[in-house]
């Protein structure tokens, strides 16, 4: 599988992004800001970071970048998107994803490691996440509390788009469990047509247990299954 990490001026998590990726034996490339090519990638990703040192406001100078506009294209004809952190803000600016991330709930820079809850695993993010499978995976922002009105967290609920919760160790979603206020205790969710997603916590930080934890692999490993799985079918049909 082929890889393409999107690089913004003040990304600081795209080289942690391309390490997880070839760790786990796949190609992993980077795509400057200014390209208009992702260069035959099956699967982007939008890494964190501090896009154009966030200025007015979270992901929404980044939205306006050349790229932006291809990877919209990509994910309109089902290409794979992940947004980590900061690319889940510029997906939700771009429109890719309903809601917005706003300033935490402590008004705090939160940088600490978390538990996730999967909420569903019908996805191409999720389906290789052992059944009650509680993931360890460390979240780095100051603006990622999910906010969204009434109707959008309903069609969210109602959809099944919600893919990831914070949780306590035992499971439990509790408000002190989650780092920034996030309504239902939202870490990510999926498009409808669920090939997007957006998740705030760090799974290239969490890809090998030197980093205290490679519960993030899961959720790469997630997507090359479900990537494989269309290959297949793919040849079948041909």
């Amino acid at each position: 599988m082929r890889f393409a990490v999107i690089q913004f001026p003040a990304s600081n998590c795209d080289q942690d992004a391309i390490y997880a990726i070839r760790f786990l034996g796949h190609n992993a490339d980077f795509v400057w800001h200014k390209e208009n090519s992702l260069n035959g990638a099956d699967v982007v990703i939008i890494p964190g970071g501090f896009s154009y040192g966030d200025y007015l406001r979270t992901g929404a100078i980044a939205r306006f970048s050349p790229i932006m506009q291809t990877v919209c294209e990509f994910a309109k004809n089902s290409g794979i998107v992940i947004g980590i952190c900061n690319g889940f803000q510029i997906l939700c600016e771009a429109g890719l994803l309903p809601g917005a991330l706003i300033r935490n709930r402590s008004l705090q820079f939160r940088c600490e490691h978390v538990f996730l809850k999967p909420a569903t695993f019908n996805s191409p993010f999720t389906c290789k996440i052992p059944q009650e499978k509680l993931l360890k995976i460390p979240v780095a922002h100051g603006e990622g509390c999910y906010y969204a009105s009434p109707e959008t967290i309903q069609e969210l609920k109602t959809n099944d788009q919600i893919l990831f919760q914070y949780c306590d160790k035992d499971g439990n979603l509790t408000e002190q469990s989650s780092p920034n206020g996030s309504l239902l205790n939202i870490a990510g969710i999926c498009n409808q047509t669920r090939n997007v997603c957006g998740m705030m916590p760090h799974p290239e930080r969490a890809c090998e247990l030197i980093l205290n934890s490679e519960d993030g692999n899961f959720i790469f490993q997630s997507i090359i299954h479900s990537l494989s799985k269309t290959a297949d079918k793919t040849a079948i049909k041909s």
